[in-house]
């Protein structure tokens, strides 16, 4: 049984939400960055960067840059670009991008769904990384991005999100991407109870984007537990923001490598090395998009080629190792081109598939790049598969979407 609550956001105002709300700060460069913060001075942004206009920076990660990043999340509400929902809510958000419209339900988690297992992970997370997060939230008091949760189909939960969408929404907003964003406050008791009886129906969850937020929030929750041991189960640190979507409301795509060298090897020596396991066809120079599982693309000197494992390499009882990105590892970056850890070796470039085989081709005819390589992407039967059987994927196995936007609605883990 799952468990989900409603919570009372600190969200933008109407006439700013469309200028708060911005994508992760991982995903701007350099130069989309400053010009973001620089050009808009109500970017949620600004509080993650506060230092943007300073001369003087402090260290990441100190306790001087989190102390001005709570700060400015304070400003921010002060002057009135932030404001409170007086009463606990669900809210239903819906994002349509291109030919998809993904729609969910933002509310809470549990942190002890987290510890038990009824929350399901399939990625691994690095504890430094944990630690930092932690901290950052110690400081800074706040979740500003849900952890991205995927849940089995559910009658009542659709029905309570239909009942949901009746009413005019709360924002309706286009970002500069040309992604419609539009948000339902749900204050309706019957229809609360509703998705909270939906959600208790359900097994288990499973964490689709967000790994190290959720690890960071369970312990932090753990870390006030130990400092507050009356505690009662119902304070704000119990639990962590979380956009929580239905199987058929998300779109896994690929994730795709790219390679800097052969490994001292010549093309045609390159290709006879993987002839060994897989069966090549060469596609000339049109484009080559995988199309079935085990089947994988490959551009090399200005060429495309089909690979297809040969099936006595295919181990269909590993959860893990059945799926295309380990595979590849196992079959062609390791023996054949030395890639022997994906979270180090800077020979290896990640794209996502959003962006299509032609930024493959891209990369490779730049020059920097030597190889790239197509996967059929993960299907969510697969995600679950290694989640239920506590296995974890190979990094950069997939890109799922929606990617919900920062700022658009605030957690206070301090205060109810």
């Amino acid at each position: 049984m799952a468990v989900v609550k409603p919570f009372k956001a600190i969200l933008p105002t109407k006439d700013k939400i469309h200028l708060v709300a911005s994508r992760s700060v991982d995903s701007y460069n350099s130069f989309e960055l400053k010009y973001k913060i620089q050009t808009n001075p109500y970017s949620f942004l600004r509080i993650i960067k506060p230092e943007f206009n300073e001369t003087r920076k402090s260290k990441p990660n100190s306790p001087e840059l989190l102390k001005k990043i709570k700060d400015k999340f304070s400003e921010f509400i002060n002057t009135n670009v932030f404001e409170n929902d007086m009463q606990e809510a669900f809210y239903v958000y819906q994002q349509i991008k291109e030919n998809h419209s993904y729609t969910g339900i933002i509310g809470l988690s549990s942190i002890d769904d987290y510890f038990k297992g009824t929350i399901k992970i399939h990625e691994q997370t690095i504890t430094d990384r944990e630690e930092k997060l932690m901290h950052y939230l110690e400081v800074c008091d706040f979740n500003a991005e849900p952890v991205l949760i995927c849940h089995p189909e559910n009658d009542t939960i659709n029905d309570a999100i239909a009942k949901s969408k009746e009413m005019a929404p709360h924002f309706d907003f286009t970002t500069t991407d040309k992604v419609r964003h539009k948000l339902w406050q749900v204050h309706n008791t019957s229809i609360i109870n509703q998705i909270q009886k939906g959600f208790e129906q359900l097994g288990s969850i499973y964490i689709a984007d967000g790994h190290h937020r959720s690890a960071s929030s369970s312990l932090l929750g753990k870390y006030r537990r130990i400092k507050q041991p009356k505690y009662n189960g119902s304070e704000p640190f119990n639990f962590f923001l979380c956009a929580y979507f239905s199987e058929s409301q998300l779109h896994i795509y690929d994730f795709n490598r790219v390679v800097s060298d052969l490994n001292d090897l010549y093309e045609i020596d390159f290709i006879e090395k993987i002839k060994e396991k897989f069966d090549i066809l060469e596609k000339g120079e049109d484009i080559y998009k995988p199309n079935q599982l085990h089947n994988m693309s490959m551009y090399l000197g200005g060429k495309w080629y089909s690979l297809t494992l040969k099936s006595n390499f295919i181990n269909d009882a590993d959860p893990v190792g059945v799926i295309d990105a380990a595979l590849l590892s196992e079959h062609i970056l390791s023996p054949i081109l030395g890639i022997h850890d994906l979270k180090t070796d800077k020979r290896v470039v990640f794209v996502n598939g959003t962006k299509g085989m032609e930024e493959l081709k891209n990369h490779v005819d730049g020059g920097k790049m030597k190889v790239a390589f197509g996967l059929f992407p993960v299907v969510m039967n697969q995600l679950k598969r290694i989640a239920d059987n506590h296995c974890i994927m190979p990094p950069k196995s997939t890109y799922i979407e929606p990617k919900l936007r920062s700022g658009m609605l605030v957690y206070s883990l301090s205060q109810s």
